[in-house]
């Protein structure tokens, strides 16, 4: 643009329709090619080497990384085998208890066999091998009958309805079984009821 000759001064560009001047449109390129010269330092100083300080840092977080997860992996996996013990364990203890109840209300049944069997009234009578089948089939699901006589007197399995002193005894004894017991395995069912016959004081 030509100089006013009546001032002798240089008039400022006037900014175009979108407000930039023509020196603001020509800076613009220039700070662009800074902006690229800059990346391109930046992409150099990326690419050179790790030292072996920076190599040791980087494997020995990766090596704790490794442990890390193989430590979690191995707690996972016992708490899924913990889980699975205590699924089996309820299991065979609800199982128990089923088996358990079921028996529970078939003693009647058990003890009008057995006071048959006593006054000899299922000796060759169908009866005899219905009784034998029934505790056959018990038995197979680990039934035991408690309380014989001469064994100790043990209150965990026995119950005392008569207790007489005898010269015979040196410690508490089943002298009669009134009424059998059960257990099933290690779970007792029903305490036999005895007669007990203790030392003389």
């Amino acid at each position: 643009m030509a100089s006013n000759p009546k001032s002798g001064r240089t008039p400022e560009p006037e900014p175009d329709d979108e407000g930039t001047t023509p020196e603001a449109e020509s800076a613009e390129p220039a700070v662009h090619d800074i902006n690229e010269q800059k990346d391109v330092l930046d992409s150099e100083e990326a690419a050179e080497p790790l030292s072996d300080e920076d190599e040791a840092l980087l494997d020995a977080a990766a090596t704790d990384l490794v442990a890390e997860m193989r430590s979690d992996m191995l707690r996972a996996q016992a708490e899924l085998v913990n889980f699975r013990n205590r699924v089996e364990r309820d299991r065979a203890a609800n199982r128990d208890a089923v088996i358990a109840e079921v028996i529970r209300s078939l003693l009647p049944s058990l003890d009008d066999l057995a006071r048959a069997e006593q006054h000899g009234d299922l000796e060759g009578s169908p009866l005899e091998i219905v009784a034998t089948k029934l505790r056959g089939s018990l038995e197979r699901y680990g039934l035991r009958s408690v309380g014989e006589v001469g064994e100790p007197f043990d209150p965990h399995l026995h119950e005392a309805v008569v207790q007489l002193p005898s010269p015979d005894v040196t410690v508490e004894t089943v002298a009669d079984v009134i009424e059998p017991g059960y257990a099933l395995g290690d779970r007792l069912i029903r305490a036999a009821k005895v007669a007990v016959s203790s030392p003389e004081s």
